[in-house]
């Protein structure tokens, strides 16, 4: 059984001498509902890594959300900026953003406000599950490259103000943005991962109905692809893709698409895989990254050991292979590998899964049988595929 990442191989001639594994420094930001109890379990996780790996792993965590804005009238600490330039990476929990005061009021949208100011335009999502656990009975193993800075989100669309607003009582208008630049860039991540994987790319879009903005998009996708010869595209609307991802997600590699499109179809490849609470992503741009995981905060489930710590904790090893890559540091590439295969190994066990995915272990004892396998792999197989 197989779920998370692709693959990966580092790129290390044999003759060069092995990078030396520097200090990792993560900003931990758990967020709101579940987010303290599986920020804890990738605490607990992250420690147990470090042990077996010999890395210098650093955490650092500080409170964000509703709980810190209840105290302080703020969502996020004043510090923050200073806090990521001090670290190497982030791992932020899930937000109850629905449910914060207004902006005005200090209820800021932490993921978004992140996103934003780091310039972490692109999310990727990848989706793997095997014939035995997937919702739709088939193998599959896909990767959605939504574009992270620009589109429909009212947020990301104005220098300053909102994208959504009213001239009048009865009339609601939202801006959408497209830019060539923005196009541009999301097109070459994932050109660069398709060539990385199968060599596919779909590219989603509606320019049949929205054929300036999602026109611009399709034409700059094209103009990008023809640039990476080993590359083949494929196009699809996006309410075909809907049906089809249904019908056979298998048929599917890379898919690169805009921002809302890619929010919603990336949520329902991961249901389809088993569970939304399985699926990670990573928000990266050219300087920082920020693991995060797909699913929401689970209000209703907080604070009773139910929840699915599956999704971070892949997003957690995706930070680290970000990490490894800018550093070429094969030891780190080494234990993300060995975080991803000891979770892929635990949920392969039908007794060692949450109650989401047809088990019976809480929170805390799930991560506690993830750490196991970590410390009982390294010492039976360490160097074992992924």
């Amino acid at each position: 059984m197989t779920f998370g990442l692709p693959d990966t191989t580092d790129v290390v001639h044999e003759a060069a001498p092995a990078p030396v594994t520097k200090a990792v420094r993560l900003l931990l930001l758990p967020g709101d509902g579940i987010g303290r109890e599986i920020m804890g379990v990738v605490s607990r996780c992250l420690a147990c890594l470090g042990d077996v790996h010999g890395l210098q792993l650093s955490l650092d965590e500080h409170e964000v959300g509703l709980e810190l804005w209840r105290r302080t009238r703020q969502t996020m600490p004043h510090d923050l900026a200073a806090l990521v330039a001090a670290n190497d990476g982030i791992v932020l929990g899930p937000l109850s953003t629905a449910t914060y005061p207004p902006k005005t009021d200090g209820g800021i949208n932490v993921s978004a406000h992140l996103r934003r100011s780091l310039d972490l335009f692109a999310n990727i999502r990848p989706v793997r599950a095997d014939a035995n656990f997937s919702r739709v009975g088939i193998a599959f193993d896909l990767e959605i490259v939504r574009e992270n800075s620009e589109g429909m989100l009212a947020d990301r669309v104005m220098a300053f103000g909102n994208g959504e607003f009213m001239p009048t009582p009865d009339v609601a208008l939202a801006v959408r943005k497209i830019t060539v630049p923005g196009s541009r860039r999301i097109a070459e991540v994932a050109c660069r991962r398709a060539l990385a994987r199968r060599g596919q790319l779909t590219v989603v879009h509606k320019a049949n109905a929205l054929p300036v903005t999602d026109g611009l998009f399709l034409d700059v996708v094209r103009e990008v692809v023809a640039a990476h010869p080993g590359v083949v595209l494929r196009e699809v609307l996006v309410d075909a893709m809907a049906a089809l991802l249904v019908r056979d997600p298998s048929q599917f590699d890379v898919v690169v698409t805009t921002n809302l499109f890619g929010d919603i179809l990336s949520d329902e490849a991961a249901e389809l895989s088993g569970s939304i609470g399985l699926a990670p992503s990573l928000n990266e741009g050219r300087d920082n990254a920020m693991a995060q995981a797909v699913h929401g905060s689970g209000p209703e489930i907080a604070n009773q050991d139910k929840a699915n710590p599956t999704a971070l904790l892949l997003s957690v090893a995706m930070l680290l292979e970000w990490i490894a890559d800018r550093r070429q540091d094969r030891d780190l590439h080494r234990a993300a590998r060995a975080l991803r295969r000891s979770i892929r190994r635990t949920l392969s066990d039908p007794a060692c899964r949450t109650v989401d995915v047809g088990g019976s272990l809480g929170t805390r004892a799930f991560g506690d049988a993830v750490a196991a396998r970590l410390r009982r792999d390294e010492t039976s197989d360490p160097d074992s595929p992924d």
